[in-house]
C-alpha cells in the first residue's frame, strides 16, 4: 500500500473536521463586536483557519492550504491588533470561508471551484492584510440616522446569501456517512447489553428448570423477569436512539449568516437571537427541517421586518428582532420563529384571496385568514425578487413538516409581529399513536394530530348536500370522515353516535374521523411501507403489533382529502 493510499483513509475525518472548523469560524465571526472584539474569539477564529491549513497541507489539498495560508496571515494581524477589525475584514473572511467550503465539497465529488474565484479572494485578502490600520478605518463607511449601508457589506466583493449557494454541500456528505458518539454513551450501551444478556439468561434458566424437574411454572417469578426484560429493552432502545440525537444548534448556526447577508441586501438592520440551541432532536429530522426553517427565516427578514424608515415612523427600535427558539414539550420538539415586524395584513390577504379565487369562509376569524398564506401559489408580494415573492414555499413548508409527522401553526398581530410554531417528533423511528378499531382492522392515528375524542349525539350529526356529513363540535361544524368508507371496510356500526369521533387537525383544517372504538395509546416502531410493499393512499407507514400482526399508520391529511373522493376499491 502506498503512502497516498494510507492518507486516503483519513480523508473522511479531514472532511468532517474541516466542515466543523468552517462552521465554527462563521459562527464566531458573526458574534464579534466590531468596537470591542473578544480576544478569545479572535484567537479561536485564527486557530480554526490554522487547523484547516495544517490538515489540508498534510492530507494533500493544496488549493485549500493556499487560501487558508493568506487568511491565516490576515487573522494573525487582527488578533495581534496590528489591524483594526472592521466590516471589510469580516466580509472577506466570510467570502474565503465560502470558497473553502466549496473546495471541500469539490473534493467530495462536487463541482470544481473556478480558479479565478480562488485567485480573486486570495488577492483581496492580501490587499486588506497589507493595508495600514488608518486606511481600514477610513474604508468603513459612516452610518447616519440608523441606516445601514449596503455597500459596507459588499466591498466590491461577491458576498452571496449563504443558503442560495452550494456551500452547504460538504456538511450533509459528512453527516450522512458517519456519526460521533461519546465514550460515555458507548459505555452505557455496553452496560445495558450486559443487563439484557443477564435477564435473557435468567429467563432461559427458568424455562430449563421447568423442563428438567417437571415442576409447575412459577408464574410470579416469570412475570418479574419478563418485566425486567421489558425495562432493559426500553432502556436500550432509549440509549440507542440517543446516539442519533443532535442539538438543533447544528441547524440554528446556519442562520446568523443568512440573516446578516439578507439584511444587508435589503438595507435593513436585523438582530437574530437563538434560544434553546442545546435542544436535541433526531438527526433525520434535523436534515429534513433545514430547508423549511430557511424559508421561514427568509420570510421573516423579507416580509416581516420593516425597513429602517418604516420602523422609525412606527415608533419601533431601528433594529428589527427575529427570535428562533427550540424546546422539548412532552414527546415533541417545538421550534418557533418570532419577529417583531409588521405582522400580517388581514385586508390584504383577503383581497388577494378573492383575486385568486381562494375559498374563504363567511365572517372568517383571524386564524382562518392567516391560514391563507399556506394556500398553493399564494403570495402578497408586490414584486418578484431573488429573495422571495414567487408564491411558492409556504404550502411546501407545511407539507414537508407534516410529512415528518409534525404540525405548523401561525399567529400574527398587525403592527406587532408574527410567530410561526413548528411541532416535530423527537425521532422518525418511533412515534406515539392511538390504536383504533374499524371492524376487524386496527389502524394507528399519530397522536400529534389528535385534539380530542368523543361520542357524538345523534342530533349533532347533519348531512349537507354539497359537503356530506358534518358534526357539530364546540360551536363549529366539522366534516365527518368515516374511515370504513375511505378504505372500503365493514364497520361494526355505520352510525356515528354508536362509535367514536377523533377530532384531528390537518392542513385541510379540522375534521372528525369516525371509528368503531379506541384501543389505546401506544408507542409504535415505524416501518416503511413503500420499501416493503408499495405506496398505499391514506397510509404513511406501518408497524408490527405485539401479536405479530401489521397495522397501518394513517396519513391523516391525505385521509381527509381522500374522503372527498369516491371510496377505494379494496381494503388495506
Amino acid at each position: 500500500m502506498s503512502f497516498d493510499d494510507d492518507l486516503s483513509e483519513f480523508h473522511a475525518i479531514f472532511f468532517e473536521e474541516a466542515a466543523e472548523h468552517l462552521a465554527s469560524l462563521e459562527t464566531l465571526l458573526l458574534s464579534l463586536d466590531l468596537n470591542q472584539p473578544d480576544s478569545e474569539k479572535l484567537n479561536a477564529i485564527f486557530r480554526a483557519a490554522h487547523s484547516i491549513k495544517g490538515s489540508a497541507s498534510t492530507f494533500g489539498f493544496p488549493d485549500m492550504a493556499s487560501v487558508t495560508h493568506d487568511l491565516e496571515t490576515l487573522l494573525d494581524r487582527v488578533r495581534k491588533q496590528e489591524l483594526q477589525l472592521c466590516e471589510r475584514i469580516i466580509d472577506i473572511t466570510l467570502v474565503a470561508r465560502d470558497v473553502l467550503l466549496d473546495q471541500l465539497a469539490a473534493h467530495q465529488g462536487g463541482e470544481q471551484v473556478p480558479e479565478q474565484r480562488v485567485t480573486d479572494v486570495i488577492a483581496k485578502i492580501r490587499a486588506i492584510a497589507n493595508e495600514e490600520e488608518s486606511a481600514l478605518v477610513l474604508a468603513a463607511p459612516e452610518v447616519s440616522d440608523g441606516t445601514a449601508s449596503v455597500e459596507s457589506n459588499v466591498v466590491a466583493l461577491d458576498v452571496k446569501v449563504a443558503t442560495e449557494s452550494k456551500q452547504q454541500a460538504a456538511a450533509p456528505a459528512s453527516e450522512s456517512s458517519s456519526i460521533r458518539v461519546s465514550i460515555e454513551r458507548v459505555d452505557q450501551l455496553i452496560n445495558l447489553v450486559g443487563e439484557l444478556v443477564i435477564t435473557q439468561s435468567m429467563l432461559a434458566q427458568t424455562a430449563q428448570l421447568n423442563q428438567v424437574t417437571d415442576e409447575p411454572i412459577d408464574y410470579e417469578r416469570l412475570q418479574e423477569r419478563l418485566q425486567q426484560l421489558e425495562r432493559n429493552t426500553r432502556e436500550l432502545q432509549e440509549s440507542v436512539m440517543s446516539i442519533r440525537m443532535l442539538p438543533v444548534s447544528s441547524v440554528f448556526s446556519r442562520f446568523p449568516r443568512l440573516v446578516r447577508d439578507l439584511a444587508g441586501k435589503l438595507n435593513k438592520q436585523i438582530e437574530l437571537r437563538t434560544v434553546g440551541e442545546g435542544t436535541e432532536i433526531d438527526r433525520g429530522v434535523i436534515e429534513k427541517i433545514t430547508d423549511p426553517l430557511t424559508h421561514l427565516i427568509r420570510n421573516s427578514v423579507d416580509h416581516g421586518i420593516e425597513t429602517v424608515d418604516e420602523r422609525i415612523a412606527a415608533g419601533k427600535p431601528v433594529k428589527g428582532l427575529v427570535t428562533l427558539t427550540a424546546c422539548h414539550q412532552g414527546g415533541s420538539v417545538v421550534i418557533e420563529i418570532r419577529d417583531d415586524g409588521r405582522g400580517l395584513n388581514r385586508d390584504k390577504l383577503l383581497a388577494k384571496a378573492r383575486e385568486r379565487n381562494v375559498f374563504v369562509p363567511d365572517n372568517p376569524s383571524d386564524q382562518d385568514v392567516w391560514q391563507l398564506i399556506f394556500a398553493p401559489g399564494f403570495s402578497t408580494a408586490e414584486t418578484v425578487t431573488d429573495v422571495s415573492g414567487r408564491g411558492v414555499g409556504m404550502d411546501v413548508v407545511r407539507r414537508n413538516i407534516e410529512q415528518l409527522g409534525g404540525r405548523v401553526e401561525l399567529t400574527s398581530v398587525t403592527g406587532k409581529g408574527t410567530t410561526i410554531s413548528i411541532r416535530l417528533p423527537l425521532t422518525l423511528a418511533i412515534m406515539d399513536g392511538m390504536s383504533v378499531g374499524i371492524g376487524d382492522n386496527t389502524y394507528i392515528v399519530p397522536l400529534t394530530t389528535i385534539i380530542e375524542s368523543l361520542r357524538p349525539r345523534q342530533e349533532d350529526v347533519k348531512t349537507v348536500a354539497s359537503t356530506g356529513r358534518v358534526v357539530f363540535v364546540r360551536g363549529e361544524y366539522l366534516p365527518l370522515v368515516a374511515l370504513h368508507e375511505v378504505f372500503g371496510l365493514t364497520p361494526i356500526s355505520n352510525r356515528p353516535e354508536q362509535g367514536i369521533l377523533i377530532i384531528v387537525d390537518t392542513e385541510c383544517g379540522r375534521a372528525a374521523l369516525f371509528v368503531d372504538e379506541l384501543l389505546g395509546q401506544r408507542q409504535v416502531v415505524i416501518k416503511s411501507l413503500e420499501s416493503n410493499y408499495r405506496k398505499v393512499p391514506g397510509i404513511s407507514a406501518a408497524t408490527i403489533m405485539g401479536d405479530g400482526s401489521v397495522s397501518m399508520i394513517l396519513d391523516v391529511s391525505e385521509v381527509v382529502r381522500l374522503a372527498k373522493r369516491p371510496p377505494l376499491a379494496c381494503a388495506v
